[in-house]
């Protein structure tokens, strides 16, 4: 009998249009003779609009705007409507989405879902409080400085000061709680500092001031439960001075070299360092780990992203293809860890009997 596979996308975040890409991939690489696929859209401005089962994917993205158009029933039709999906992929990127929100709806509504639950997803989310973590572990990482909005505007002075004190030009400038690099700048002055940061506070309350570092950016793709692996791992070589937006989802200007040519013992610490982050976060499903390594090839680990780009010229499916794991497969093996996720937790007893 096929399972009834929910894919939740869309949301309302910025990273709204790099989800329907999301969707549309998984979509046309579902195997439709398993999953009964139900499709879940969220507007930009919240409401939920589910579909009927398809039985075959839909062709375009604007195809993926349609289900239950003109309906008003928001998030009671995901509910009550014709019955709740076996399993529902979350293709949901950044806030409200990627953020532990609709994980939380997912744990209460008690429905076996694909990836990282609440406490790594938020965490994973927000880079400060990420970055706190993987500091409580010993992990390797840039120096950085953070502030919310009202301290900024009380005393702009003082933490231009601060960032001074504590780095040194060019420093990145990052919303605490986006992906896919939007609200990113780099700065070399006091000047670029200024808009840049206001530029992040368009997107969030708090921000994050990293150091800018000379180095090779690399990456390593995880998957699995309490017992996690890593893929081979790929280096991202942007034309840009970063890997902004643009880089990632419009100009078609970064090379991605897979596997990365990096000495064995700079991939074992890398290896090491993701399964650590993965595990002091909590994470389930999937994990794709960023890191920077230096000329003298120390390793430094810049974050995790919790749900990763999930297309298949992303580099998280792409390390996985390299590893051995076509696109497909790999759906379906992120799948079964969401049921084996939900079955080591259904046997958590909840009374005091």
């Amino acid at each position: 009998m096929k399972k009834r596979l929910g894919l939740v996308y869309g949301g309302k975040s910025a990273e709204h249009e790099v989800s329907l890409s999301t969707a549309l991939a998984v979509m046309q690489a579902v195997n439709f003779d398993k999953y009964e696929v139900i499709p879940v859209y969220i507007t930009y401005d919240g409401e939920w609009r589910k579909g009927k089962a398809l039985e075959k994917p839909v062709e375009n993205i604007e195809a993926l705007r349609l289900p239950g158009q003109g309906k008003k029933d928001n998030i009671d039709q995901f509910i009550n409507g014709d019955g709740l999906p076996d399993v529902v992929f979350p293709l949901l990127h950044g806030t409200n989405g990627e953020d532990g929100t609709v994980q939380g709806l997912f744990e209460v509504l008690n429905i076996p879902y694909v990836g990282n639950g609440v406490l790594a997803s938020s965490a994973g989310m927000d880079k400060i409080t990420m970055k706190q973590l993987f500091e409580q572990v010993g992990l390797n990482q840039v120096p950085y400085v953070h502030f919310i909005r009202k301290e900024w505007q009380e005393d702009r002075d003082k933490w231009i000061q601060e960032i001074e004190k504590e780095l040194v030009w060019p420093i990145f400038v990052k919303p605490a709680n986006l992906g896919s690099s939007v609200g990113i700048s780099k700065a070399d002055n006091r000047e670029e500092l200024i808009e840049a940061v206001d530029l992040a506070f368009k997107f969030d309350r708090r921000i994050i001031i990293e150091q800018g570092v000379d180095a090779r950016e690399i990456e390593v793709s995880v998957k699995g439960n309490d017992e996690p692996v890593c893929s081979v791992p790929g280096e991202i070589k942007p034309v840009a001075d970063f890997y902004d937006y643009e880089a990632k989802y419009q100009d078609g200007s970064t090379e991605l070299v897979i596997p990365a040519i990096i000495p064995e013992s700079v991939r074992d610490e890398m290896e090491d360092m993701s399964i650590r982050a993965f595990k002091v976060l909590d994470c389930a499903g999937l994990v794709r780990a960023d890191f920077f390594v230096t000329e003298g090839d120390e390793v430094l680990i810049n974050e995790v992203n919790t749900m990763p780009g999930f297309t298949p010229v992303s580099m998280f499916p792409l390390l996985w293809k390299n590893t051995g794991v076509p696109y497909p497969q790999l759906i379906d093996e992120l799948i079964e860890l969401a049921f084996e996720r939900h079955a080591e937790k259904s046997t958590i007893q909840y009374t005091r009997d």
